[in-house]
């Protein structure tokens, strides 16, 4: 059974764009992490535990947030049958070299437990799986660049291991002010309407997730 995909969140140059279209953007040249904040509040999300987040599960967790918001899969799935495939080139290495200044020095050594727990990029899928209760596959990959042909490969597979019914995988990378998002939410082919989305176009292969990656130079202010 083919998979397709239902969804898809691109966070990256000021912008959140869902399904091509921009939702919410800003002018200003904001910090990254104050952009991240203005995200939140757009989207008017309560969940406190968000400021205490490392950059990168702060990203990771906003666009699965807005990719699982309107319509969320549990009311179609068991979120325990949902599985998180995330890819990087950075891992946690921003939040790492924050724990790092604290320990360089033992004159003013003063490590930090709150960035200590984040010095792992799997935490970032950890707090995505917390959120929404999925319980399936949750890995986190590291690979120099946005590789589409990776994360179609391990995302196959987990449907072909797991009793997965949905997955969120893609790209969250965070390395000082550089970030970028995109996630797609993958199911698979029930039969169910897609409306006036092409089927050629929604599916889940490494050409239409190129096409999505690549489609950040054709955004509209």
């Amino acid at each position: 059974m083919p998979l397709l995909i239902r969804k898809y969140c691109d966070i990256r140059k000021q912008r959140v764009v869902v399904d091509g279209k921009k939702v919410f953007g800003q002018e200003d040249d904001a910090a990254a992490r104050l952009f991240l904040k203005s995200v939140y509040r757009h989207f008017r999300i309560d969940y406190p535990k968000f400021f205490k987040m490392d950059g990168l599960s702060k990203l990771g967790f906003l666009t699965a947030e807005i990719l699982l918001g309107d319509p969320a899969p549990a009311q179609i799935h068991a979120p325990e049958n949902g599985g998180i495939i995330l890819t990087n080139a950075s891992s946690s290495v921003d939040i790492d070299k924050k724990h790092f200044d604290t320990i360089k020095s033992r004159e003013q050594y003063f490590p930090s437990p709150s960035n200590f727990v984040y010095t792992l990029p799997n935490i970032m899928a950890g707090e995505i799986a917390i959120r929404h209760g999925m319980k399936g596959e949750n890995s986190v990959l590291i690979s120099r660049q946005f590789d589409p042909e990776l994360i179609v490969g391990i995302t196959r597979l987990a449907f072909e291991t797991e009793s997965l019914t949905f997955c969120i995988c893609g790209w969250v990378e965070m390395n000082d002010e550089h970030y970028e998002s995109l996630l797609f939410l993958v199911g698979q082919d029930d039969g169910l309407s897609d409306g006036d989305k092409s089927r050629e176009d929604i599916i889940f292969d490494p050409l239409n997730l190129m096409k999505r990656y690549k489609a950040v130079n054709e955004w509209k202010n």
